[in-house]
């Protein structure tokens, strides 16, 4: 495994025990949590669509809401909207678990290999035809690490009301960010971190540069959390106090980022 993966491929697990529910989303395997007591009838044709790192959907940390510490599935369901992380892994995450080394018969390139658009893009575009088919018109969309990809291109696309991307990776810079530029609609929060082989702070100072001070006519809006590396907010380190800080800063800053500009979209 090359050094620029292990930040990706490795990390701390969480505890507790999570609130979602697991059920077939157009024949896709989707974890779902919802507001305590169901959808408030302001939010029940809007949904954020969760895309998790390389652990997928099963890891546990994706699925968890620890008092705040951490931003998980469960966690979102306080900005009063029901959540959706499709299995877009095709069943086959990073195996093993996230705070050890993975099995030595894991080939990190032949996983890559079989997890490419090609084959990770269908199941995500059969959970947003089925969450359509539910009367779901709204989306947010909330993207870690692999995930950061799609909802790049989901934004590209215009296919989303409103785009979060966390410690990122498989960006191109500056294409990507050029691209926005050009064709999106889609009001853009990034949350960034001091140590990030994936999103150094050269790539940041970019998006600042091409997407800040109104350049980007949708919203533009970028946090940066010292002492957080790759991961922090899936696998960080819940015992480093910076760590829990950068989530913590970045849980309220996705939660307002979404429920500002979903509001907007439908206003």
């Amino acid at each position: 495994m090359e050094a620029s993966d292990e930040c990706c491929f490795t990390g701390s697990l969480h505890e507790g025990q999570p609130n979602g529910t697991i059920k077939n989303i157009n024949d896709v395997p989707t974890y779902c949590t919802m507001p305590l007591g169901g959808v408030g009838s302001q939010h029940d044709t809007n949904a954020i669509i969760y895309l998790p790192d390389v652990f997928g959907m099963q890891l546990v940390n994706n699925q968890l809401e620890i008092f705040n510490k951490t931003l998980k599935a469960d966690r979102l369901t306080d900005s009063g909207y029901n959540v959706y992380m499709p299995d877009y892994l095709n069943g086959d995450p990073r195996p093993g678990s996230v705070d050890q080394a993975p099995p030595t018969s894991f080939n990190v390139n032949a996983w890559k290999a079989a997890h490419t658009v090609t084959q990770t893009r269908p199941p995500l575009d059969k959970v947003i035809a089925g969450l359509k088919n539910e009367g779901y018109t709204v989306f947010a969309a909330t993207g870690y690490c692999f995930g950061a990809r799609y909802v790049v291109d989901l934004a590209l696309e215009n296919a989303i009301q409103v785009a979060v991307i966390s410690h990122p990776s498989q960006l191109l810079i500056p294409f990507d960010i050029d691209a926005l530029v050009a064709a999106s609609n889609v009001p853009l929060l990034i949350n960034s971190c001091e140590f990030d082989p994936h999103f150094p702070q050269e790539w940041q100072s970019i998006a600042d540069e091409k997407l800040g001070a109104g350049k980007y006519a949708p919203g533009y809006k970028r946090t940066y959390w010292e002492g957080c590396s790759h991961g922090f907010l899936t696998k960080g380190d819940l015992s480093d106090s910076k760590v829990k800080s950068g989530q913590d800063g970045a849980v309220e800053a996705t939660i307002a980022w979404i429920r500002e500009h979903l509001q907007n979209s439908q206003a």
